[in-house]
């Protein structure tokens, strides 16, 4: 437990300058296929597809954050007011954009929905345009929180897991297991590209799970107290966790000049 609590103290001061409801100004760019970000760097592969109606976007790194910014939300409009509607399109983070030309490259579903009616074929004809977006929380109103567990886990003595179906504005930046009904909790690594949780420490028998949740200055644990993953779990199976995450992160924006309060700039 004192491990934990070190760790939760540790990470809740590095994210405590997050600013994950300020306007950014960028640009963004489109995918002719999608394909290229349901097998991106945050590896959901086929399941990808299937998220937000296919309204996808490769992040760069600041975006993508090692692996942490997958599966976060964002609500993205580009600034040519002849051609591209006032809402934008809201996209989900799959993948890493390694080109850092512009802060997104969206899906071509998605980069088509920031326009007006009748105007999208025009949109994509652009092919880059200027964008202002803020990061704002998942919705997955028939889903909860749920775990997958990744083709290399290996039973008896290695788990490694990727949470699906995240909501809320937050990011998961620590997290532990534990046999139902026992206190004795292990902690869960970020492996290499941040993306999956793992652990050669595996509990036998059916696990519970808690997790560290942050978002802008605030942080909260989160505990799926009764059974999670069966005892008899299964390589490639998805496991439902019984909870949602629903928190929004609090204000603490810059005064930078490309990146400003939502309330002073997003209509």
């Amino acid at each position: 437990m004192s491990i934990f609590l070190c760790l939760m103290f540790g990470l809740l001061i590095s994210y405590s300058t997050a600013c994950d409801r300020c306007v950014h100004q960028s640009k963004a760019a489109y995918f002719t296929s999608s394909s290229s970000l349901s097998t991106g760097a945050c590896e959901y592969g086929s399941l990808a597809l299937s998220f937000n109606g296919g309204h996808l976007a490769a992040g760069v790194p600041s975006l993508f954050r090692q692996g942490v910014g997958c599966g976060a939300c964002f609500q993205i409009r580009c600034k040519n007011q002849k051609i591209c509607s006032s809402g934008g399109t809201k996209v989900i983070i799959t993948d890493l954009n390694h080109k850092n030309k512009t802060d997104f490259v969206l899906s071509n579903r998605a980069f088509r929905a920031m326009a007006v009616d009748g105007k999208s074929r025009d949109l994509l004809k652009l092919r880059v345009v200027d964008v202002e977006y803020k990061r704002i929380p998942c919705e997955y109103k028939s889903k909860n929180l749920s775990v997958k567990i990744e083709e290399k886990s290996l039973k008896p003595n290695y788990l490694a897991i990727k949470f699906l179906y995240q909501g809320g504005q937050t990011d998961i930046v620590a997290v532990d297991i534990a046999q139902v009904g026992s206190a004795n909790w292990r902690y869960m690594s970020r492996n290499a590209n941040g993306v999956v949780w793992e652990t050669s420490r595996v509990p036998t028998g059916a696990l519970q799970i808690r997790m560290l949740v942050t978002g802008g200055f605030d942080g909260k644990m989160i505990w799926a107290k009764n059974e999670v993953i069966p005892a008899n779990w299964k390589v490639g199976e998805i496991y439902d966790s019984g909870v949602q995450i629903t928190d929004v992160a609090q204000e603490g924006c810059s005064s930078s000049s490309t990146s400003v309060c939502e309330h002073e700039h997003w209509n």
